[in-house]
């Protein structure tokens, strides 16, 4: 493994975390209150005797939380028009995400066409892994990340609605529903996962691991869900979060899904004329192994996410969470590494031209 020292990872990850801190501290993360709000305030206030002097508290409220009053500033009863000075809000750029969240499905559907679109992302980074020299792959693969990042730290702004709209043109149906009522999409760690993966683990190993998330990911969600009636095979909290409400059914239909895939992948791979190491069974249980890996990594990653708090050491941050798009990738080449070197093979192992052709 090369470049694998925490100075070298550091370096490859600190322009995310300068970019995200930065957008956290001139791009708050703090909800705004929008005018259709109102009757929720105009309830609480009971103090005063009429509509009028309601709108004029709330008025008054709204432009201290926009620092644009002082107690100079403050409402009479004979300032009918102070809500003039409200700031005005577009229901375009505050309210479009949630328009289109409507329109998608919650973490509990099936969703087949986010599942084939993960898969085809993830063959198409794999190739693109093999087929590109590492020193281009890794650097571009940071730009898209980068990009990624900043797209979802603006397009909750105002003025950035026009984001959400553009991601749901392109990608429609494959959302899902939380992703556009406030937290980020998958595309960001799915494009960081393959970041880290490519930068860290050998050729080989890396385009498996992102194999893994192509397949394992989405299969194991699959099963999961298919067979979340059989109570004995739910995790819920037993094992201190891990894999919270995932089953084990899921974990083994990833794992025999991605079976053929891996077999095929390494029975075709360049072996030279000594064959392979171990023969038919090594294979075998490399490939099995292997789909293990993916499954039990996206296992382990709990639903509904673990979220980063809204705070740090009084810091507003993005809501950064643990995503199995990152997980996988890593731990799948990780894990990749080892295998090799518990059946004896090489860490240079070199695949097909076209991986499975």
């Amino acid at each position: 493994m090369k470049l694998s020292s925490s100075f070298s990872v550091g370096v490859l990850i600190s322009p995310w975390l300068i970019a995200s801190t930065f957008a956290a501290v001139n791009f708050p993360f703090t909800p705004r209150v929008l005018p259709h709000h109102t009757s929720r305030v105009y309830s609480s206030l009971d103090a005063y005797n009429n509509a009028a002097a309601a709108k004029d508290a709330l008025a008054y409220t709204l432009m201290q939380q926009r620092g644009g009053s002082t107690a100079a500033n403050a409402p009479s009863s004979n300032n009918k028009d102070f809500t003039n000075q409200l700031p005005t809000f577009s229901d375009s750029d505050n309210e479009g995400h949630l328009e289109i969240a409507k329109k998608l499905k919650n973490r509990n559907a099936t969703n087949l066409s986010r599942k084939i679109t993960h898969a085809a992302f993830g063959v198409f980074f794999a190739c693109l892994n093999q087929f590109i020299p590492r020193a281009k792959f890794v650097p571009i693969m940071c730009g898209i990340t980068g990009v990624s990042l900043m797209i979802e730290l603006l397009r909750y702004r105002k003025g950035f609605g026009w984001m959400n709209s553009a991601l749901h043109f392109f990608l429609g149906g494959a959302l899902r529903k939380h992703e556009m009522e406030g937290k980020f999409t998958g595309s960001f760690y799915y494009f960081a996962g393959v970041t880290v993966s490519a930068y860290l683990f050998p050729q080989t190993a890396a385009t498996m691991g992102i194999c893994q998330l192509a397949l394992a990911d989405p299969s194991a969600s699959y099963f999961g869900r298919r067979t979340r009636h059989i109570y004995w095979s739910r995790i819920e909290g037993q094992l201190g979060g891990i894999g919270r409400n995932k089953g084990l059914l899921g974990f083994l239909g990833g794992a025999l899904f991605c079976f053929p895939f891996n077999y095929r992948v390494f029975k075709i791979a360049k072996w030279g004329a000594a064959g392979i190491p171990g023969g038919n069974m090594s294979l075998i249980t490399v490939s099995l192994l292997m789909g293990m890996a993916g499954a039990f990594a996206d296992l382990a990653v709990p639903t509904p996410a673990l979220v980063m708090p809204k705070k740090v050491l009084g810091v507003p941050v993005p809501p950064f969470h643990v995503d199995d798009n990152f997980v996988v990738p890593i731990f799948s080449g990780w894990a990749c590494t080892k295998i090799f070197e518990l059946v004896g093979w090489d860490q240079g192992l070199k695949l097909a031209e076209h991986i499975i052709l």
